[in-house]
């Protein structure tokens, strides 16, 4: 099984502040993702530039899965900030409306030859129509090793501005093309982050689509504000039900007389060995919490 890292929540920070770049050392987020590009206007792009990529430099986020968003390649920041974030070596470079899979052929093209740190992976936004149309291919780019791409990120307010659709609780008109670009990623072996939910103040809202998200199949969510990250880790982690669930199942296939079964009876249902699987996935996402968390 390919290492789990734990991905619930993804926090996007502006580059340009400096006190939420020093708060971020303090936070339960599993990711932080500091932002040069929405969040910052254009007059303090260099500034928040050099300031981000100091940051990472300089450490001091734990276990923290560090990610800078760069401006895409076709902006006058985009270069500068691909090379700075390159030189930084976080752990992942977010790209911005990635429509195609060349739009990641240039980035890695641009990783090999700036000799990027072999640990810092690229995440796309899904974020575009055409990227939704696009959505396996952009996923398949996956298998050239020169990508680096590891996790597709759902920019939401960018696909229901370029599509007028409404973004209403339940998400109707969303949840194709959420589950188009779920199942993109699946196909090809890549984890995928949910989209951000804008009204700070409906708590209930944001833990009704957290738990949507969830079991629609994300590893986690992309977040606004600092107070949405407990109930996201809550949310996006197992029960207590799944966990003890999940050790029946593999202890159940381990015991010898159902070594060469493919299906057995447990509690009174039927038992495959793919939930044995997805049960030791379950498992490994746990000390994979557990491990971020030290």
């Amino acid at each position: 099984m390919t290492p789990i890292r734990p991905r619930r929540s993804a926090l996007y920070m502006p580059g340009s502040n400096a006190r939420a770049i020093e708060k971020a050392k303090t936070l339960a987020a599993d990711a932080v993702i500091f932002d040069l590009e929405d969040a910052v206007a254009p007059d303090l792009k260099a500034q928040a530039r050099e300031q981000v990529c100091a940051a990472v430099q300089d450490g001091g986020y734990g276990r923290r899965e560090l990610v800078i968003r760069v401006n895409t390649l076709d902006t006058p920041w985009g270069e500068a900030d691909l090379a700075a974030a390159i030189a930084a070596a976080p752990d992942a470079i977010l790209v911005p409306k990635v429509s195609s899979a060349e739009t990641l052929a240039a980035v890695g093209l641009r990783l090999r030859k700036l000799g990027a740190a072999e640990r810092t992976k690229v995440w796309a936004m899904i974020e575009t129509p055409l990227a939704i149309l696009r959505a396996e291919s952009i996923a398949s780019a996956a298998h050239d090793v020169d990508t680096r791409l590891a996790c597709f990120v759902m920019g939401t307010n960018d696909l229901a501005k370029d599509t007028r659709a409404r973004l209403l609780p339940g998400r109707a008109a969303m949840l194709p093309w959420l589950m188009t670009a779920l199942a993109a990623a699946r196909a090809h072996g890549i984890d995928i982050l949910d989209g951000v939910y804008n009204n700070l103040s409906d708590t209930s809202g944001f833990r009704t689509e957290c738990e949507q998200g969830r079991d629609c199949g994300f590893d986690g969510k992309t977040l606004i504000h600092p107070d949405q990250i407990a109930a996201t880790n809550e949310i996006f982690s197992p029960s207590s039900d799944e966990i003890e669930n999940a050790r029946a199942i593999v202890a159940a296939f381990e015991r010898p007389e159902n070594a060469d079964k493919g299906a057995i009876s447990l509690n009174g249902r039927m038992v495959e060995r793919l939930h044995a699987e997805m049960a030791k996935r379950v498992l490994a996402l746990v000390e994979a919490i557990a491990n971020s968390a030290m």
